[in-house]
């Protein structure tokens, strides 16, 4: 297959927000996990491919009456306070009601996403996940072992180039920026930059949103923390370095924030994907004080992907789920819950932003770093290998 590398300029190009007076930000997908554990033996023959578009799908109504057949569908993985997902679930199951939803293992990772296929696979139970929300990297894994099917949404040609694959096995859906999320009333003085989180008053105060030893977030933050330390795309070592003082320091906790517990103020800084900080902010806004803060040294940017499982025991609900979430009504409630969707230069063209939906995005000009997906595989794995080896803190979920 043709390799799906995205370059920084299209990234940019993509992430063209200055047309709605927008900053440019970057994106997520649950991440607390670990490495996806071997698979004994070898998958069986995934069924033969479906229909590629809507087109050879019948049109939508045949579409619609085929996944009314399947009569359900389960997604992986999709925590309701991630970028929006409550919302994007009830208006999807709401509008096809006839679909039972099966709500697989919310807060899992995308390495597990990509083992639950491969434990899965010729089982039609309600266990094997149809889709996936995974992180960029797994896009060219997930082809080269033969874990995705085909499948173009009706708006496939409004979805830049570098962020889709050319045989629509994969393809982005949304972006966002590591910020800090800071639980103002336990934190005073609040940090605005990396360097800022090595001060001894916040000892015993600073979470991350994963494992880094195997979850996307938590990874994409030692590097970011690398980036502002002296690192590069090609190199996170500086990263390491950074957290290793931050653990030898006591300011790092050894729990995986949730939005539970930074209201909570057991994790009061948190350092994640804005639209998770910014979802969290408002859906405590009548509690508790959280303030987000882009670090004023810079952030990095991510990319997630949608794909359909080769084995989904219901393609067409899977299918008609790609659809509403390409559909302008899908792109628009991502953006709701501030994760920036990939048609969002389609939406800013075609007046398709609500005023005031565009007023309430946040504005950042803060720098922003966007890694190719061969630089993601070589820093991610000496992350996740350099965090046991350096740092040496386990991250691990509260008991």
């Amino acid at each position: 297959m043709k390799s799906s590398n995205m370059s920084r300029r299209k990234f940019l190009q993509l992430a063209s927000l200055a047309s709605a007076g927008i900053a440019v930000n970057i994106v997520g997908l649950p991440a607390f996990a670990q490495d996806a554990a071997a698979t004994p033996g070898p998958l069986p023959p995934a069924p033969a491919a479906g229909p590629i578009d809507l087109e050879a799908a019948g049109g939508m109504d045949a579409l619609i009456e085929a996944a009314r057949a399947e009569g359900e569908l389960s997604t992986i993985a999709l925590p309701d306070s991630w970028a929006n997902y409550v919302q994007i679930k009830e208006d999807f199951f709401t509008k096809y009601d006839f679909l039972k939803h099966n709500d697989l293992n919310p807060d899992g990772s995308s390495a597990q996403e990509i083992e639950a296929v491969k434990t899965n696979a010729g089982n039609n139970g309600p266990q094997n996940p149809d889709v996936l929300d995974v992180g960029f990297s797994w896009g060219e894994i997930g082809i080269e072992e033969g874990l995705f099917q085909p499948y173009k949404v009706a708006t496939w040609d409004s979805i830049p180039d570098d962020v889709k694959d050319p045989d629509g096995y994969w393809v982005g859906d949304y972006y966002g920026t590591l910020v800090f999320e800071v639980n103002a009333d336990v934190v005073t003085n609040i940090p605005q930059d990396w360097s800022d989180l090595l001060k001894p008053e916040y000892a015993g105060q600073i979470a991350l949103g994963g494992d880094p030893t195997g979850a996307n977030q938590a990874i994409f933050t030692v590097w970011a923390a690398a980036l502002a330390n002296g690192g590069s795309l090609d190199d996170a070592e500086a990263g390491l370095d950074f957290f290793k003082e931050l653990a030898d320091s006591g300011n790092l906790l050894p729990l995986i924030s949730s939005p539970a517990t930074i209201a909570r103020g057991e994790t009061p800084i948190t350092i994640r994907w804005d639209y998770n900080a910014l979802g969290n902010r408002d859906a405590n806004a009548d509690s508790v004080n959280i303030e987000v803060v882009y670090p004023k040294s810079g952030s990095i940017a991510g990319l997630y992907i949608q794909a359909i499982s080769a084995y989904a025991p219901r393609p067409n609900a899977a299918r008609l789920w790609m659809e509403h979430l390409y559909s302008d009504e899908g792109q628009l409630a991502w953006l709701a819950g501030y994760a920036k969707p990939v048609r969002f230069d389609d939406l800013v063209a075609n007046d398709a932003i609500p005023e005031e939906l565009a007023a309430k995005l946040p504005a950042s000009d803060i720098p922003v770093s966007f890694p190719s997906v061969d630089q993601i595989n070589t820093v991610s794995e000496q992350i996740k290998t350099g965090w046991a080896e350096k740092v040496g803190l386990a991250i691990a979920a509260p008991a």
